[in-house]
């Protein structure tokens, strides 16, 4: 073993104190409505993934007939929910798939070959054309079209910078057009913990306009720029900040467009926003800010907020569940992504 030098000990000294500080340090957090009410989120049916190794249905999509849910996993694939069959079916892939390459295995896990075979994160449908946007951490902007299979890539570089981490993503179902973000311009998904670890502030929020196949970037320098949605009257976008726990409002029309605010504190670090069905979002917490390895086995899950910022509802359920989407669907039923687990859950309001 190597002597490590007193400038990499003070070195890796620093970044131990950052990630503790982030650990630690409280999070101012949006006050909830007086009255809000709790849905007990360890009470889900679960939609199991095939195959012992297989994880991270992190998105959750339905088509324009409500068919699904769709989701991307661990080994590059985004899988199709068939509910009649109860199991899981390959829906699309990005270039360079090979299942003898990219199925993991106990001496070659997924990580190893996430960067060859790609990681889909952010998955939207525009139900217009039937086209499903991939937000995929290595392989950048991909769609793939009715039916599925090999899909294409849109971008993988934006203003001459390539897209090092690509994550979030929200199609506008009037015009077409496409909002997506881009982590960090200097690490990428294998290396999420640096982005939060040292305050990294080169997270990019692009559109791209599927009649000119060109990608503009709306902000740049924003700190961890992770999911997002469109709110329900078309006007601005709602981006979670992964490291700073909050939720930024980015304005696409009116007297504002072009400029962005602070919407929300959260209590936790957020993951992917999804539009819920009364005109607010629910925005799923990875992890509570203060949350500790000991006490009751109950975290936060996810918490809805209102057009205003306010926290109306919160989920809460075992410290194993570590959600990155929420999305609601008509009858109360609730979808579970994540980044860990081997399923896509439903939970019941």
């Amino acid at each position: 073993m190597g002597i490590v030098t007193g400038k990499k000990a003070l070195t890796l000294a620093i970044s131990l104190l950052a990630v503790l500080a982030l650990l630690l340090l409280p999070c101012a957090a949006a006050r909830p409505v007086p009255g809000t009410a709790t849905i007990d989120g360890s009470r889900s049916l679960h939609l199991p993934l095939r195959g012992s190794l297989l994880r991270g249905p992190e998105s959750v999509a339905f088509d324009g007939a409500g068919a699904g849910p769709y989701s991307g996993v661990s080994d590059g694939r985004v899988l199709k929910w068939n509910g009649l069959a109860r199991r899981w079916s390959t829906y699309a892939y990005g270039p360079g798939y090979s299942a003898k390459a990219c199925t993991a295995s106990r001496t070659r896990p997924a990580e190893v070959t996430e960067s060859m075979c790609g990681r889909p994160l952010g998955l939207r449908f525009y139900y217009k054309s039937g086209n499903l946007y991939i937000a995929d951490a290595y392989k950048g902007l991909m769609r793939v079209g009715p039916g599925g299979g090999e899909a294409t890539v849109l971008a993988t570089m934006v203003d001459g910078v390539p897209l090092r981490f690509t994550n979030g993503v929200d199609v506008d179902q009037v015009t077409g057009e496409v909002f997506f973000t881009d982590s960090s311009m200097n690490y990428q998904r294998s290396q999420h913990e640096r982005v939060t670890a040292t305050g990294d502030s080169t997270g990019r929020l692009m559109k791209y306009d599927p009649k000119t196949n060109k990608v503009t970037v709306l902000q740049s320098g924003i700190t961890y720029p992770n999911g997002l949605a469109i709110s329900a009257d078309r006007t601005h976008l709602v981006v979670a900040l992964t490291g700073p726990c909050k939720l930024m409002r980015y304005w696409i029309k009116g007297p504002k467009a072009g400029t962005s605010e602070p919407l929300a504190d959260l209590p936790g670090y957020p993951d992917n926003v999804r539009a819920d069905v009364k005109g607010g979002f629910w925005v799923a917490l990875h992890r509570e800010k203060m949350e500790l390895p000991f006490g009751p086995d109950s975290h936060l899950l996810a918490v809805r907020i209102n057009a205003d910022g306010q926290v109306v509802q919160v989920m809460r359920g075992p410290k194993s569940v570590r959600p990155t989407e929420v999305v609601e669907r008509e009858g109360g039923k609730l979808y579970m992504g994540s980044v860990e687990l081997p399923y896509v859950g439903v939970v019941s309001e």
